[in-house]
């Protein structure tokens, strides 16, 4: 793909209120939701009428699938012929019907499991009904260390097929046992990299090229954690604004922005799949 974007409109509502979560659970007004559900398609559009191959990547503040609005876009971006991969970080809680419709070959999804929420059982019959549809996808948990005999458990619950990845709960400096980060570790080859916060300052990296941001009014950035507007995708020349850059953070701690450092080769873990985190079979 020539363009992995990273889409974030103004939807701020979920349906889970996980106490680890940064983003406070709200609920959005109908105007809200309008607002949003305008600003989704006006991207829509834009994406459709351009030439580039494109990725895409939803990180709404809230939980986007439990609105028709989201799915429709979804479905539609899937069968767009200049979209490589559509994606979206969903924590699974909507009906899955409507995915009867996708295209396959570009639809995935970035799941992620909240025991507070919801129970094993329920997620993971959801995700054997993903498998049965043929829809790409990747589960992860927080790795709270309460949750860890669970995160074991839903390890031998899914798919040896599917990636199942970790976040390191990062917020207590030395937070994990050396036998945590073993059993951690066993579960999730990668975690390794998630567990740090990887030194970034002045280092190549690919968010503000060939990776960028989009919220909700067309303003881009270099990725969710650099709040400097480089550009607007509404406006004409707007990829003049994509060269390559260094970063300009002391560190970076989260996979959809140390994914994009150069030195780290990722690509070499994720191939082309970075955007739904699901790891090249050969790495799990």
């Amino acid at each position: 793909m020539n363009w992995s974007i990273i889409y974030r409109g103004p939807l701020s509502s979920c349906n889970y209120d996980c106490s680890y979560c940064p983003f406070g659970k709200t609920k959005n007004t109908k105007a809200e939701l309008a607002d949003d559900a305008q600003k989704l398609s006006r991207f829509v559009d834009w994406v459709q009428q351009q030439t580039e191959q494109i990725g895409i990547l939803i990180t709404p503040w809230g939980e986007g699938l439990i609105r028709s609005y989201y799915q429709k876009a979804m479905t539609t971006l899937s069968h767009f012929p200049n979209i490589e991969r559509i994606s979206i970080q969903t924590n699974l809680s909507c009906g899955l019907t409507w995915m009867e419709k996708v295209n396959r070959d570009s639809f995935a999804l970035w799941t992620t499991f909240h025991p507070t929420q919801s129970s094993l059982e329920v997620f993971v019959e959801k995700c054997r009904t993903l498998d049965k549809m043929g829809i790409r996808y990747s589960v992860g948990m927080v790795g709270l260390k309460e949750d860890l005999a669970l995160i074991e458990e839903m390890r031998t619950q899914l798919s040896p097929k599917t990636y199942f990845w970790v976040n390191a709960y990062k917020r207590v400096d030395n937070y994990y046992s050396k036998e945590e980060l073993v059993r951690l570790q066993a579960i999730d080859p990668l975690f390794v990299y998630n567990n740090r916060r990887h030194p970034s300052m002045g280092k190549p990296c690919r968010a503000g090229s060939s990776s960028f941001t989009v919220d909700g009014d067309g303003n881009m950035r270099s990725c969710h954690f650099i709040s400097n507007v480089i550009g607007n995708i509404f406006e004409p020349n707007f990829e003049q604004a994509l060269e390559p850059k260094n970063c300009i953070n002391d560190t970076c701690g989260c996979h959809i922005g140390y994914v994009n450092l150069v030195e780290l080769k990722l690509a070499e873990k994720f191939g082309n799949s970075f955007l739904e985190r699901i790891a090249l079979p050969h790495i799990f």
